[in-house]
């Protein structure tokens, strides 16, 4: 157990590091391009905010959270999901006072008591966004564009956004009603978590995987028959913005997503590329999230992605991360003697961003090279008492095999002119 990580949990080794680095690198980009800025909360709050926020009766709140008391009994969580903290931020700091709306994006790990499943793990990573202050669907649809961005970007193909209106508090209470009459009658036929649902939030009924119940569910009634006119001119205007930006999508009356906290917009984008067809990333509209948790009312929506289900998506896309991991410089030494001044030349070197290493392990000049070559060196130098006397060494460059001679005086500037930026 001590050299085995815990259940769910993963190292991101050095030789894949470089995948992370590159996808957040091209999501900071995007959300920058957007006018969005970056969020950091910490990684755990006290449990009431998940409770509250996320909703009592979810099964993150029941079933999924990492739960603790503090040594100052303190009911702790670690961070379950990230827009019940993004709101908890807003109000703590008084970002309703800044100019509106807030635009922020983050880039958090997240904790699942869960089973873990491919691209699912109980610690996993999230690319999300939060923008609070707007009940425009203009942001509605900013909010999925930037996803559309993102993915185009990355060269995914096959990738699918689906939308649907939940409503509000005016217009949900008479579907709740109308699909607890339909429900009614088929309870002895839904799963223990179909009924668990049924009074506290029979619409999440919808969201079951259960194949057994989707089949009782296939003529159940849609909140799209039962919005109100102010979410029925929002949820047009929506599919009209996203006309405006060529983004294509479809309408999924079945599309519900899982917290309580969200209203009006819900979406997913939908891929088939991690096995059968798989959510890559949700959001929605969250109008009363903030005034839940005890701040002023503030319109908001965002989204949450989880970065390894993105990479499996990248993965079997055939689509190849660039590595830009090569090492500029290898110096090879034959004694304490050149190893010493090595080791002043790379301290220079990399007091300039040129990145230079050496053998730490006294290998020969033939192991050294072929360390060198492992490393992905761009140009290797050999410096011994020879190259010291004669104040002059031989570069090679490992890629084409060519060899120049450079002056040792001027070694740094001389590399530098050869490693252009």
């Amino acid at each position: 157990m001590l050299t085995r990580a815990p259940r769910g949990t993963k190292d991101v080794l050095p030789n894949e590091s470089y995948k992370w680095q590159y996808l957040e690198k091209v999501f900071r980009e995007v959300c920058n391009n957007f006018g969005y800025k970056e969020l950091r909360t910490p990684t755990f709050e006290h449990t009431e905010l998940f409770e509250r926020g996320v909703g009592e009766t979810t099964d993150v709140v029941q079933k999924e959270m990492y739960t603790f008391l503090d040594k100052g009994d303190r009911s702790i969580t670690l961070k379950a999901e990230g827009t019940a903290p993004a709101a908890r931020s807003y109000i703590e700091n008084k970002l309703y006072a800044d100019p509106q709306p807030i635009k922020t994006f983050y880039i958090t790990p997240i904790f699942r008591y869960e089973r873990p499943q491919k691209g699912r793990l109980r610690e996993h990573h999230q690319f999300g966004v939060e923008v609070y202050g707007s009940e425009s669907p203009s942001i509605d649809a900013e909010v999925m564009s930037i996803l559309d961005n993102l993915y185009k970007k990355l060269g995914i193909k096959g990738i699918e956004l689906q939308i649907n209106s939940i409503g509000c508090s005016k217009c949900r209470p008479n579907y709740d009603q109308a699909l607890k009459e339909f429900l009614n009658e088929k309870l002895d036929d839904l799963c223990e978590t179909c009924n668990s649902r049924f009074d506290t939030n029979p619409m999440r009924i919808l969201d079951c995987k259960n194949d057994n119940c989707q089949n009782q569910l296939k003529d159940a009634p849609t909140m799209l028959d039962y919005l109100c006119d102010e979410c029925n001119q929002h949820f047009d205007m929506v599919k009209a913005y996203l006309d405006n930006l060529e983004i294509e999508y479809i309408v999924n009356p079945r599309i519900v997503r899982g917290l309580d906290y969200y209203t009006k917009t819900a979406f997913e984008f939908i891929s088939s590329e991690i096995g059968a067809k798989s959510t890559v990333c949700g959001g929605g509209r969250y109008d009363g999230l903030v005034e839940q948790i005890g701040g002023p009312h503030t319109p908001a929506i965002g989204f949450g992605m989880g970065i390894e289900r993105l990479l499996l998506t990248l993965e079997n896309n055939n689509i190849e991360l660039p590595k830009d991991d090569d090492l500029d410089i290898f110096i090879v030494t034959m004694d304490e003697k050149s190893k010493a001044l090595a080791m002043k030349i790379i301290k220079d070197l990399r007091e300039i961003n040129i990145s230079s290493d050496l053998d730490h392990l006294d290998r020969s000049v033939k192991a050294q090279f072929k360390y060198s070559n492992k490393l992905n060196s761009t140009y290797t130098i050999v410096i011994g008492n020879d190259e010291i006397e004669n104040k002059s060494v031989k570069i090679k460059n490992m890629k084409t095999s060519e060899q120049e001679e450079i002056s040792l005086e001027n070694i740094v500037e001389n590399i530098k002119k050869k490693i252009r930026r």
